[in-house]
């Protein structure tokens, strides 16, 4: 395994992908790479500074530190949004593509498959599995929801640098395996969601009478 390197991780993962039939995945699939691409090329990162592995319903994203993580912030603001709007105006009610997002960074490893590894990028992946994530999606009339890790909230959104207005993200705690995982939610937080004034100070508790999903329901 190699040792671990610092990278920005960027998740991207379609909603109800697995609803869909045959030609609609396929699809769908070529609409994420191209959103995902436009929105690197968007924040100036080319491909040798970033390494794509492929999940299905979902791409993730080892980007170069040295890349700009408020430049892809903006693109991930702005840039996806639009591609979205733009494909799904053409596209059947059949075929409208959706997307959570996770932006995160941290430490990670290749192992000896060329598999990628790190805690770092295990938390990236709970928050995208999130049922939080997942019902602000629902809950919301546009195609796109979009959370941030704590580090990258610490180190950009709160500086509110240009185009990053801070008052837009919300601090929430989702549920893991290995306990509560704070994060920041862009835009309205779900109803069964409660915040405060503390980092990752909100809770998911689920819609009344619910509790956590487990495994990789509604996708």
């Amino acid at each position: 395994m190699t040792d671990p390197v610092s990278r920005t991780i960027l998740l991207l993962d379609i909603e109800k992908y697995s609803d869909r039939d045959d030609v609609e995945q396929s699809y769908l699939r070529r609409m994420l790479y191209d959103i995902a691409d436009r929105a690197l090329e968007a924040a100036g990162i080319d491909e040798p500074r970033r390494r794509r592995a492929d999940r299905g319903d979902a791409v993730m994203e080892l980007i170069d530190a040295n890349a700009s993580v408020a430049r892809l912030l903006r693109a991930l603001l702005t840039e996806v949004p639009a591609q979205l709007r733009a494909t799904n105006r053409m596209a059947s009610s059949s075929a409208q593509i959706r997307l959570r997002a996770v932006l995160a960074t941290g430490y990670v490893a290749i192992d000896g498959h060329g598999g990628w590894v790190g805690s770092d990028l295990n938390h990236a992946c709970r928050l995208l599995d999130a049922e939080l994530l997942r019902e602000a999606l629902r809950e919301r009339s546009d195609d796109f929801v979009l959370c941030v890790s704590e580090p990258v909230h610490a180190g950009i959104v709160r500086h509110e640098y240009a185009g990053i207005p801070a008052s837009d993200f919300h601090p929430v705690t989702v549920g893991s395996k290995n306990g509560p995982l704070p994060a920041w939610l862009h835009g309205p937080v779900p109803k069964g969601a409660a915040t405060g004034s503390g980092t990752g100070a909100g809770r998911y508790r689920g819609p009344p009478g619910a509790g956590f999903h487990r495994g990789r329901r509604g996708r």
